[in-house]
């Protein structure tokens, strides 16, 4: 049986080959049959088309690279290129703490230590009067429990002569630390540092005595400039520019007792004629006076006098101002006294009636929504200026908006019949009109053409008669 079991062994079995293959010779066979790697070859960049296509190719090899071997963390992260980002980031702005901070946060997130220390010590070496670089890096080296570390931190920045809350912060460190001895040392280098108390006090007296010299000063100017407007004002006491400039002089130093002394003796000198032409720059006296009542000295009571002094004054009948009656009422409407804003503006109404006047005091009540007194104003506004087509037209708007429309019709039929308003219409010389009126009723130029033709037919026929007759 075991003579069979040779036999079928060898034939089984392969005869033994002639030669030996090694390893050698598999890897010389591989890196023969290895294709050549192809190698891009160098481009210089000089179109910015160009420099686009080369990011999108390698965005597209970061990208199928991420996505063969997504497990790796390598491949993700390309910590040189970020480091050159934050490095051309420094370059262009040193001094911006945050983006020295932000780096640091990188490498710390990262766990480059090292490399978080030494954009530190770059930070507080450029930037050593930045407090927060400093606190951040002692705080890093403390988390890291590197205390001789921290302590080295706080030497060098000692040594730069902060304010006295970093140094509480070192011997706050120290204390933490248990280290008595060293907060002592740190307090007596500290007392050596700030400056004493009577320099203090005498670099203060000195700070006192330039701002009371700069105030004799200022003193002096304005006592010099209150001498010439006091000349000007007692040469010509109607010169209204020169009475402005001593106010603005006097509201500028604040003295109140003496501002309203100066408005009350400008107010004083009134126009010796009743004409508006010289009262215009007057009136700005009041104007600027009530102002100053209402908004400086917050005086309600002595502002709501002003006014009524002012409108006292002016000559109605002659002339006025609507712009007084306005400034009078809408002080007024700030009080919120209504009642008395609709008093000043019906005797504006009543005494010395404008347009400005009844147009602000009917935006007034329709903003309230009173449109039964919109309407007694109108009336009165086309009472007295019946021939006012704005009037008329804003009158005619408002009904319409409040959907009367029979109302507004109606108004229409009055303002067509109101022969006043074709008067105001037509040109004040003669031939204009005369032109106006034949364009307009040609039938009428035409009639009174032929009566004139007429009655010179007749004085000729007569003329012929009565030389006929002396024949």
């Amino acid at each position: 049986m075991s003579n069979s079991l040779n036999r079928l062994v060898s034939r089984t079995k392969p005869p033994p080959q002639s030669f030996q293959t090694t390893a050698e010779q598999i890897l010389r066979e591989a890196r023969e049959r290895q294709e050549a790697e192809t190698h891009h070859p160098k481009q210089k960049i000089t179109d910015p088309t160009k420099l686009v296509h080369y990011q999108l190719r390698k965005r597209k090899e970061f990208e199928e690279l991420i996505r063969r071997a997504r497990w790796n963390k390598s491949v993700w992260e390309d910590f040189k290129r970020a480091r050159s980002v934050w490095e051309r980031a420094i370059d262009v702005d040193y001094r911006d703490h945050r983006m020295w901070y932000k780096y640091v946060c990188m490498e710390m997130k990262n766990k480059f230590v090292n490399h978080a220390r030494n954009v530190w010590d770059r930070a507080v070496t450029l930037l050593p009067r930045v407090d927060q670089l400093w606190y951040k890096y002692v705080h890093m080296e403390e988390m890291l429990g590197n205390v001789a570390g921290a302590r080295q931190i706080f030497e060098r920045w000692m040594s730069w002569e902060p304010d006295q809350q970093a140094w509480n912060s070192y011997i706050e460190f120290e204390l933490k630390y248990k280290e008595i001895e060293r907060a002592r040392a740190i307090y007596e280098r500290l007392v050596q540092c700030i400056p004493k108390v009577e320099m203090k006090i005498e670099e203060l007296s000195k700070g006192y005595e330039r701002a009371v010299d700069r105030e004799g000063i200022e003193d002096a100017i304005v006592g010099k400039r209150r001498f010439q407007y006091e000349e000007q004002v007692r040469t010509n006491p109607r010169n209204y520019d020169s009475w402005f400039d001593y106010i603005r002089l006097e509201e500028s130093v604040g003295n109140k007792p003496r501002i309203q002394e100066v408005y009350e003796r400008a107010i004083a000198n009134v126009p010796p004629a009743d004409e508006k032409r010289y009262w215009q720059r007057y009136i700005y006296l009041w104007i600027s006076y009530a102002l100053y009542e209402e908004l400086d000295a917050q005086d309600v009571s002595r502002t709501r006098d002003v006014y009524r002094e002012c409108l006292k004054l002016i000559p109605h009948k002659k002339f006025s101002f609507a712009k007084i009656w306005l400034l009078a009422a809408q002080f007024e409407i700030r009080q919120l006294n209504l009642s008395g804003a609709r008093s000043i503006l019906g005797n504006a109404i009543g005494i010395a009636p404008k347009d400005k006047i009844f147009n602000k005091y009917i935006e007034i009540e329709l903003q309230l929504g009173n449109i039964d007194r919109c309407r007694k104003l109108y009336e009165k506004y086309l009472e007295w200026s019946p021939e006012n087509c704005y009037a008329w037209s804003k009158y005619v708007e408002l009904e319409r908006s409040l959907g009367e429309t029979e109302r507004a019709r109606a108004l229409f039929e009055l303002a067509i019949a109101q022969t006043a308003l074709v008067r105001v219409m037509l040109p004040k010389k003669p031939e204009k009109r005369r032109q106006i009126e034949d364009y307009l009723f040609p039938e009428e130029s035409q009639a009174s053409n032929l009566k004139i033709l007429e009655q010179a037919y007749k004085w000729k026929k007569q003329k012929v008669v009565l030389d006929d007759d002396v024949d």
